[in-house]
């Protein structure tokens, strides 16, 4: 295929050369966008009389049907083109001749790859915000399901303060709440056009930027063609957003993780979403956690790979922006994959709530709670505080747990005390006593199924 740059030049470029130079094996997922986008350029050149209208016709009704095609497998992209943008061009003049040649005018490829990208990313993100929103509805279903399982809350993974099971796991539903304003921030942020900026410096053509930008559905064009065509921060930023999603997720799956180990044994994944040992038989490993733990590494490599590559560009466009794509294209592809195998794994995994309350029963987690019976006797909290300390160490001593020491004992270290204390201690009392909000109280936690829940519908 002969280059769309090529009367400049004497000799052909070397193959070698040729293949280091091409792009199209990784860019080639965006023909609908470049489509979409020469079709709109179309239109708007005959609205301001710089092409004909029937000229126009002709090259939008063409790029409809090579869009079909494409589509539909009758027409293959030719993977000996340098780029997906030339490939198009060539199948267009190669179906209408010079026609197809007048497209080009007042566009460089420099402003159509910066549509293509944002118009692709654009695309994507969407696609990104509706599994994470599958994901958080199947948190939301799990909660329901467990909003009276009893576990230990953790503070550096010692056992700390007796939770529900639905509130520990709704934190990952906030995350993912927020992970969704995130990707719809870099959206809007990406959401103007750079059609039009042509090479950097703009075009002599009269063109009508507010045009082309209203019927691609952007919310304005860029105000500087120079910005317009070397700009990437939207790029970054939705890196940025994405190494946060799987951050969130990797944290989750280390939790699924060690969860599902027999040392705790909180919870069973499904057989679908696990798999066995090559020699061990009684195996059962969580390996798509293990892999969505492991693949965070690398989206956040992903977005330090365009935090260097830019760093020392100078203005305008430079072909190492071309590399952008293979990173972008990749962390999409990863997150994507992860979220559509999270969210049936949340779904159909068991919950076992005897173990959950059997490990919330040790480790003194309701020694907060007896600290504040003694101060609602009337005793200082840090008074309170050490005399529950020396209980603690006491019970630890005598192989006691709160619940089992004798009330007689309890006089020993505070007249305070009295009976009704193993009612203050008990951990189903401890859970629902949390009622201030946002903690784990029953209230609190049907007020957080709720607001994900209104969340979802809106």
């Amino acid at each position: 295929m002969e280059k769309m740059w090529a009367g400049r030049f004497s000799k052909a470029l070397d193959k070698i050369a040729d293949d280091f130079n091409s792009s199209i094996h990784i860019d080639s997922r965006m023909y609908r966008q470049d489509i979409k986008g020469s079709m709109a350029h179309a239109a708007m050149l005959a609205a301001k009389g710089i092409i004909s209208k029937d000229d126009s016709d002709k090259i939008i009704d063409t790029l409809g049907d090579i869009l079909s095609d494409i589509d539909s497998g009758k027409t293959e992209i030719d993977f000996n083109a340098e780029d997906i943008h030339m490939f198009i061009e060539a199948e267009l003049t190669s179906r209408i001749g010079d026609i197809g040649k007048r497209l080009h005018t007042a566009r460089s490829r420099n402003d159509q790859v910066a549509l293509d990208i944002r118009l692709y990313l654009r695309d994507e993100t969407e696609e990104i915000i509706s599994l994470i929103k599958a994901l958080i509805k199947a948190i939301a279903g799990k909660a329901s399901e467990n909003k009276d399982v009893i576990m230990p809350g953790y503070t550096h993974l010692q056992r700390a303060q007796p939770i529900s099971f639905a509130h520990h796991i709704l934190a990952y539903a906030m995350m993912l709440v927020r992970d969704i304003g995130r990707l719809e921030d870099a959206a809007a942020r990406m959401n103007f056009s750079p059609l039009g900026s042509c090479a950097l410096a703009g075009t002599t053509y009269n063109t009508d930027r507010e045009m082309t930008a209203k019927a691609l559905g952007f919310d304005g064009y860029t105000l500087n063609s120079i910005d317009g065509v070397s700009d990437r921060d939207f790029v970054i930023e939705l890196l940025s957003a994405l190494s946060t999603v799987m951050m969130h997720l990797s944290r989750f799956s280390e939790e699924i993780i060690l969860w599902s180990s027999w040392e705790f044994k909180f919870i069973e994944l499904d057989d679908s979403y696990t798999t066995g040992s090559s020699i061990m038989p009684q195996k059962k490993n969580p390996d798509m956690a293990e892999l969505v733990r492991g693949k965070t590494g690398r989206v956040y490599g992903d977005l330090f790979t365009i935090l260097t590559i830019l760093k020392g560009l100078p203005l305008a466009y430079n072909k190492d922006m071309q590399e952008d794509k293979e990173a972008i294209f990749d962390a999409l592809d990863t997150v994507k994959v992860c979220l559509e195998v999270f969210a049936p794994m949340i779904e159909t995994m068991k919950t076992i709530p005897e173990n959950m309350e059997k490990a919330a029963s040790g480790g003194f987690i309701n020694a907060t709670d007896l600290a504040d019976y003694l101060v609602k006797k009337g005793m200082p909290f840090r008074t309170a505080y050490k005399h529950v300390g020396e209980i603690v160490a006491y019970c630890i001593k005598e192989g006691l747990v709160l619940e089992t020491m004798p009330i007689e004992k309890y006089k020993e270290f505070s007249p305070y005390f009295d009976n009704d204390l193993y009612d203050e201690i008990s951990l189903v009392s401890c859970v629902k006593k949390r009622i201030s909000a946002g903690g784990t109280g029953e209230d609190s936690v049907l007020k957080q199924i709720e607001f994900v829940t209104e969340f979802l519908n809106a």
